[in-house]
């Protein structure tokens, strides 16, 4: 290959890879139905087009022995414990609103990714993926139904 060529493939990488490697805010938004029983506990992840675990935006709720419960999360992530750390918190009551915000690349966006939650409860049903939203620009903001414990769930682009 020539030099000139050569120069002008790595100008054309280097231009290209900010775009590659942008990401922004998205905050998810799970707000939870009054089903009349204990804290939630929740797990938002990110999966690809083909269902393959990518990572963990959130898990409410701290204890681990219960995480088995967020069953398709647990078997996808093969529990994820080493890379909990930051992005943990409470489990959240009946009527709340779990709100938080994870660093999203830019490329994701339209590219078959789907966001899911998986949602259980003490002393009451299990609720593997009960939320799936595509992650699509059309899909921003606009509200997505759960099955059980979730009364809506959204994202937003900031």
């Amino acid at each position: 290959m020539s030099k000139p060529l050569l120069t002008l493939l790595a100008t054309a990488c280097a231009l290209a890879m900010p775009a590659l490697a942008h990401s922004r805010p998205l905050m998810l938004t799970a707000q939870l139905k009054n089903y009349g029983g204990d804290g939630a506990y929740l797990a938002a992840y990110l999966v690809d087009a083909k269902g393959s675990y990518v990572r963990t935006l959130w898990v409410a709720g701290g204890k681990a022995k219960y995480h088995k419960h967020l069953s398709d999360w647990y078997r996808l992530s093969a529990g994820d414990s080493k890379r909990l750390n930051g992005v943990t918190g409470a489990s959240v009551g009946a009527g709340s609103t779990l709100k938080v915000t994870a660093e999203l690349a830019d490329a994701l966006m339209d590219a078959g990714y789907e966001i899911r939650i998986d949602a259980a409860a003490e002393d009451m049903r299990d609720s593997p993926s009960e939320v799936r939203i595509p992650l699509s620009k059309a899909n921003a903001g606009k509200p997505q139904d759960g099955k059980q414990y979730i009364r809506s769930a959204t994202f937003q682009l900031q």
